[in-house]
């Protein structure tokens, strides 16, 4: 019964790792490859430094951020919005990708990942 108990823990662990695994992957083809956010008409094109900052622009309008990811989460602030919001991507997306999240300041925002 004891051995049953370890290996049901483990087979747990590896599921709970590959959904965190899943949830990094689409941040980090978003923060490697940058996106086009669209919304209300608008294309907003980001690139994400390694540092932690990025760059944009909107309507020929620049603008530079700061980011972190927070699990499943991609949180920023920018020279356009200083205070910080965190805003909740899908798993499983990767390059050439497109999908729709709830950004707290834009309300629902189109994502393309750029390839």
């Amino acid at each position: 019964m004891y051995m049953k108990t370890i290996k049901l823990a483990a087979v747990a662990a590896v599921l709970v790792g590959t959904a965190a695994a899943e949830d990094l992957d689409t941040l980090v083809a978003v923060t490697t490859n940058g996106v086009v956010l669209t919304t209300s008409g608008y294309s907003i094109d980001i690139d994400y430094a390694d540092d932690g900052t990025y760059s944009g622009s909107v309507m020929g309008s620049a603008f530079t951020g700061k980011w972190n990811i927070d699990g499943d989460q991609l949180c920023t602030s920018s020279s356009l919005a200083p205070t910080e919001t965190c805003t909740t991507y899908p798993a499983g997306k990767g390059p050439g990708d497109s999908f729709e999240v709830e950004n707290p300041t834009l309300g629902t925002v189109t994502v393309k990942i750029n390839e």
